[in-house]
């Protein structure tokens, strides 16, 4: 009797390679030419609808016909909202060689309904390059991910209209800390009951959502240790969250805080960037980052305490559920006239 190769035989490992290959790079294929065919229907739609009357006229009633021939010889995917998708991917990329593979025609779908193109070119950059699931990049524009970055990017010195300062802010980050950071941190995923909860549970809820919680982080981050110990000659110190960014080479340390933010709480923070840069730095590791992640912020102290100065000490709020487009457009905008006055002033 012939015995069965091992699960574990060198041979079936060779095999399955070889096929999961196989069928990855057909899944990518397939996807890429139904990419490339829906680019070119779109391009199709928009010289007929240039050619005839205006696109008001044109309208309705002529895609509602084409839907119904093109169902009836090819199926589903081609009712009236899906050839408007396909008009407006060609409208949005109209160069084809634009595309890229590495996204599906339901990242694209994503994608178009994004007005402002920077921002539309930056998050199709960060879906390929963070490998974001269509639902991903969905949740991440859906919560302004591009449009917090640029908030916390802010130069005190310089303040421009955020929009505007996509190409140059957000093409190449800078080594600094707050290039990678942002204001504030949406939090929905923790399914937190109503109410104020404990430190303890929030940061439980963190650990339990890791993958998603590094997702909100940002590119980079590396979760090291949790509620980690640093000693001095005559005191021990626990760090609530520890990570580490690999392309600024520093660790960064979360202390997490229910309540407006105080003076005592920026104080702690400093207190643990010090002791971290002396005991635990390596030589080749760039200064430690200090992060308090509070339900509340305060102007009072973000202006009259070592947060105005400091390049390693920053405070950013939490939200632990998803708020409208409107609110986070809202916030952002006063982020910016606190920054702006604070400018002003100084």
């Amino acid at each position: 009797m012939t015995p069965s190769p091992s699960s574990h035989s060198p041979l079936l490992a060779a095999i399955r390679q070889v096929l999961t290959e196989a069928r990855h790079s057909l899944k990518v294929t397939v996807n890429s030419t139904m990419v490339q065919a829906y680019w070119e229907v779109g391009r199709l739609i928009v010289e007929q609808e240039q050619q005839g009357k205006a696109r008001a006229d044109y309208g309705k009633q002529q895609l509602k016909t084409l839907s119904q021939q093109l169902t009836h010889e090819f199926g589903k995917g081609f009712d009236v909202r899906n050839l408007r998708n396909m008009r407006a991917f060609y409208r949005a990329y109209p160069k084809r060689n634009a595309l890229r593979t590495e996204l599906s025609w339901t990242h694209y779908r994503r994608l178009i309904r994004i007005d402002n193109p920077q921002a539309r070119d930056w998050y199709m950059e960060e879906a390929i390059g963070q490998n974001w699931s269509a639902r991903a990049l969905d949740r991440q524009v859906g919560k302004l991910y591009y449009e917090r970055l640029l908030t916390t990017q802010q130069n005190k010195q310089e303040i421009k209209p955020v929009l505007t300062e996509a190409a140059e802010k957000t093409t190449s980050l800078a080594d600094r800390p707050q290039d990678y950071l942002r204001d504030p941190y949406i939090l929905d995923f923790l399914n937190l009951p109503h109410g104020p909860a404990q430190e303890s549970t929030l940061e439980q809820s963190l650990i339990n959502h890791l993958q998603t919680f590094l997702l909100e982080l940002g590119k980079g981050f590396a979760f090291v240790e949790r509620q980690q110990r640093i000693s001095t000659e005559d005191q021990d110190f626990y760090i609530d969250l520890v990570f580490y960014h690999f392309k600024l080479k520093c660790f960064l340390l979360i202390d997490l805080k229910i309540g407006k933010l105080s003076h005592q709480d920026v104080g702690q923070m400093d207190t643990y960037v010090r002791i971290y840069d002396q005991h635990r730095k390596g030589d080749d590791d760039s200064p430690t980052v200090g992060l308090i992640l509070c339900s509340e912020k305060s102007e009072a102290v973000a202006k009259y305490s070592v947060l105005t100065d400091s390049q390693q000490l920053f405070a950013s709020r939490y939200m632990t559920y998803l708020p409208s487009e409107q609110e986070l457009q809202e916030q952002l905008l006063r982020e910016r006239a606190t920054l702006l006055n604070q400018t002003l002033e100084t």
